[in-house]
C-alpha cells in the first residue's frame, strides 16, 4: 500500500518550489517577458472575465502545450528558461500546476497567490 498524503501537505510541498507571484507584480512580469497562462474554466473566464494578456488552456492540456519537448506545444514556448505563471481561480489548483510544470523541466514556472480573484480585487 502506497503512503498517503492530504492535499494540503502535497499543496503545501509543491509550494516549496514555487518563487511565488504577489497579484500587484503580475503586470510586472509579463513586462518583463513572463507567460501568463490562464487554467481557469470557461464558466469562471465567462463569469468573471479575461485575465489581459494571458494565454488561456485548460488545464487537462496544460503540460502538453507547455512542455518544450512536445509536438503540441504552443509557439510561445522557446525553451526550458521560460518564465510561466499559471493562474486559476484563488491560487491552489495553479500551484499544483506550477510545481508539474518544473517537474518537466520549466523550472521558472510559478503560480499567482490569490489568483484570478486577488487580481481582479486590486485591478478594480
Amino acid at each position: 500500500m502506497s503512503e498517503r498524503h492530504s492535499i494540503d501537505e502535497i499543496l503545501g510541498r509543491a509550494r516549496t518550489t514555487l518563487d511565488r507571484v504577489p497579484p500587484e507584480r503580475l503586470a510586472d512580469e509579463q513586462a518583463h517577458g513572463a507567460l501568463v497562462v490562464d487554467i481557469r474554466p470557461v464558466e469562471q473566464r465567462q463569469r468573471d472575465g479575461q485575465l489581459p494578456g494571458a494565454v488561456v488552456i485548460d488545464r487537462n492540456v496544460l503540460e502538453w502545450r507547455l512542455d518544450p519537448s512536445s509536438e503540441n506545444r504552443i509557439d510561445q514556448v522557446t525553451g526550458y528558461d521560460l518564465r510561466v505563471v499559471v493562474v486559476c481561480n484563488e491560487g491552489y489548483s495553479s500551484s499544483l500546476a506550477a510545481a508539474t510544470l518544473q517537474e518537466l523541466g520549466l523550472h521558472r514556472a510559478t503560480d499567482l497567490i490569490g489568483g484570478f480573484q486577488a487580481w481582479l480585487a486590486i485591478a478594480k
